[in-house]
């Protein structure tokens, strides 16, 4: 007796779903960043250019894979070739460890909900951050933070609710639920940001175009890096979730829409985040490029500065946008919990609660004990550069060459199968990017890494740490890759 394979109830379900794993707190913290410190204004073209030569053909790709061959990674890629499954279970496996950390900054953005309510954090809201709140030690240390845990405990519980409802009445209920929630929440912000004095400055320092920033690699580098990430393609996700698609769904329409939804709320992440970062520099009395940060120091440090400086008003600001990175960041975590979950229903035949309660409570437990520690700071940013840059990247590559490059009748047969239900059909053009384009950008920038990381190695950190933290993970993804892949299949039978 085979299982039956959930669907979603329809096109627009898959649509909203994708957005919400698309937009998530990369897009509110990170872009807004990389796009300043990248040519501003400029930055938009080498962005708009990665769009649509390596986001959205490594999208359509991830969509055909997933939608014809009907599975989690390993399970698709198997079928498409027998030796891409173990490629298969690397994307799972960077998908867990990403599922881990995700966590733990999403608990971070909850408890600044709170905290943003009369503005507790006082004065120095650097001091508070590392110092109060992450209790953060110099040195490795996995002395217990009691708040730290309880909000991490928080985040599982939600997260793995939302896993048992399913396909369509978690993961898609919840997205339903919570992306207009946030699309009204971010535009409030945004409003407020731009009615603040100096607003002005800040969206100039964010749209005035440095076009001599575009001669240089490391900005088209940024570009396509920022794409893959934002966009959720190359590890999994938009696979899985294409698999959950009814047999005539137009692939490509639906990959437009997505990748079109998630840049215009990139936009509009950084005209509201530079919006509030102008008014800090005009009542700080400093130039905007001194009140600029990227990443947790925006998100934790930069935006609570800015909401003491709106007196009693701030709260409702600080409320908006700590409301607006939680609920970001829930449907994008759904969405990284996924894969693995499908990936060990598929293989091992497990129902659909079986799988959660194992993959989403086994992440917890080990989330709750590495994130609730004096050092919890430290293995995010470690484990979060090593997986994204080198996981995700080296994933995303191998996965375009095997296809591209050593079995190019596949190309054909994806590119038919997409064609015979979508509106807009793929031809020459997107072979083109997916042999030549894609694959070169994604290379270049796994290679610039792995050089930077061997030779100077990651922040100021002990090389010990980024050993076991960074480099042991990627030894962590190839072993499991190894190991899962090894496994007797147990798949597509009752449970």
């Amino acid at each position: 007796m085979t299982q039956q394979r959930e669907n979603w109830s329809a096109r627009s379900g898959f649509i909203i779903a994708a957005i919400g794993s698309a937009v998530g707190l990369g897009n509110i913290w990170r872009f807004p960043y990389v796009a300043y410190e990248n040519g501003g204004g400029a930055f938009l073209i080498p962005y708009l250019i990665a769009l649509f030569t390596a986001g959205l053909p490594l999208l359509f790709l991830d969509y055909a894979v997933g939608h014809k061959y009907h599975g989690a990674p390993p399970t698709a890629y198997k079928r498409l070739f027998k030796p891409m499954e173990s490629l298969g279970w690397w994307q799972v496996m960077v998908t867990l460890v990403i599922g881990m950390y995700y966590a733990s900054v999403l608990s971070w953005a909850g408890s600044y909900i709170y905290y943003s309510i009369g503005q507790k954090w006082g004065e120095n809201t650097e001091q508070f951050f590392f110092q109060n709140y992450l209790q953060n030690a110099d040195q490795l240390t996995f002395g217990f933070v009691p708040h730290l845990f309880w909000g991490l405990v928080l985040v599982w519980l939600v997260t793995i609710v939302i896993l048992f409802g399913g396909v369509k009445k978690g993961v898609e209920l919840s997205n339903k639920i919570f992306m207009p929630l946030l699309v009204i929440l971010f535009s409030i912000l945004v409003i407020q940001a731009l009615r603040l004095p100096g607003a002005v400055d800040g969206l100039n320092a964010f749209f005035t175009p440095n076009w001599t920033a575009m001669k240089d690699y490391k900005v088209w580098l940024a570009a396509y890096g920022h794409i893959f990430f934002s966009l959720s393609v190359g590890f999994g996700i938009m696979l899985t979730y294409a698999s959950y698609l009814k047999p005539k769904t137009d692939l490509t329409g639906s990959g437009l829409v997505v990748a079109l939804a998630n840049s215009s709320f990139e936009i509009l992440a950084g005209i509201g985040v530079f919006a509030a970062l102008g008014f800090m520099a005009y009542s700080s009395g400093l130039p905007v490029q001194e009140v600029v940060s990227g990443g947790i120091g925006l998100a934790f440090i930069a935006f609570p500065k800015l909401i003491s400086s709106l007196g009693a008003g701030g709260d409702l600001f600080g409320l908006l946008f700590f409301t607006s990175l939680m609920v970001a960041g829930i449907t994008s975590m759904v969405s990284i919990l996924e894969v693995p979950i499908c990936a060990f229903q598929d293989k091992l035949g497990w129902s659909r609660k079986k799988s959660v309660t194992i993959v989403a409570g086994g992440s917890a437990i080990v989330s709750t004990l590495l994130f609730s520690t004096h050092s919890a700071v430290t293995f995010v940013d470690i484990i979060d550069h090593f997986a994204n840059n080198i996981g995700i990247v080296a994933g995303a590559f191998f996965s375009i060459i095997l296809v591209s490059w050593f079995k190019r009748p596949l190309l054909k047969q994806l590119e038919q199968h997409i064609n015979a239900t979508s509106s807009i059909s793929l031809g020459k053009g997107w072979e083109f990017m997916l042999t030549i384009v894609t694959p070169l950008s994604l290379l270049v920038a796994l290679g610039l890494t792995l050089t930077a990381l061997i030779t100077k190695g990651y922040g100021d950190y002990p090389v010990f740490v980024q050993v076991i933290f960074g480099w042991g993970y990627i030894a962590l993804f190839a072993l499991g890759a190894f190991f899962f892949s090894r496994l007797k299949d147990h798949g597509h039978s009752g449970d």
